[in-house]
């Protein structure tokens, strides 16, 4: 019964969607099973459906102007405002670079740690064990020097 349902529920999300140029009809088997279909077959009823969206969509070459009551910057606000971005952006690059060192550091400190249970019989250390526990920390350093790349393409951006 839930399948039905859920074919019934995307037939009729297409339907909303895509602008149909076809007829539709609604056809039911002998074992009551409902299916949708642009051919009609025996057992088949067309349906009747009013267009959703007859009207052409807007031309993408033409701008709407700037209305006249629409709020202006003077040249210094806005060189202000740059030079406060800025200098946010800055602010963040330099906190990533320490939160990217502290992630370097601890990364370290975990390689140089090897845990009771990464060891195997005879001594020899377990590989797949040490890499599990030190992804964390690889992904953490990744995801700074990732921000860090981000932050350098905002400041390259400014005017």
């Amino acid at each position: 019964m839930k399948i039905r349902g859920l074919n019934f529920l995307i037939a009729l999300l297409a339907l909303a969607v895509m602008p149909v140029y076809a007829d539709i009809y609604k056809c039911t088997e002998a074992d009551g099973h409902v299916t949708y279909s642009n051919v009609a077959t025996k057992n088949c009823k067309k349906l009747n459906l009013d267009p959703v969206n007859t009207s052409p969509p807007p031309r993408a070459d033409t701008k709407t102007p700037s209305p006249a009551a629409f709020p202006k910057v003077n040249d210094n606000t806005q060189k202000a405002r740059d030079t406060d971005r800025r200098r946010i952006l800055e602010s963040e690059l330099a906190a990533e670079q320490k939160n990217l060192e502290q992630a370097k550091k601890d990364l370290a400190e975990q390689e140089a740690v090897v845990l009771p249970g990464e060891r195997m019989q005879g001594g020899a250390i377990s590989g797949g064990k040490v890499e599990e526990r030190l992804q964390p920390f690889k992904d953490k350093a990744a995801l700074h020097e990732r921000n860090i790349e981000a932050i350098r393409k905002e400041i390259a951006n400014l005017r």
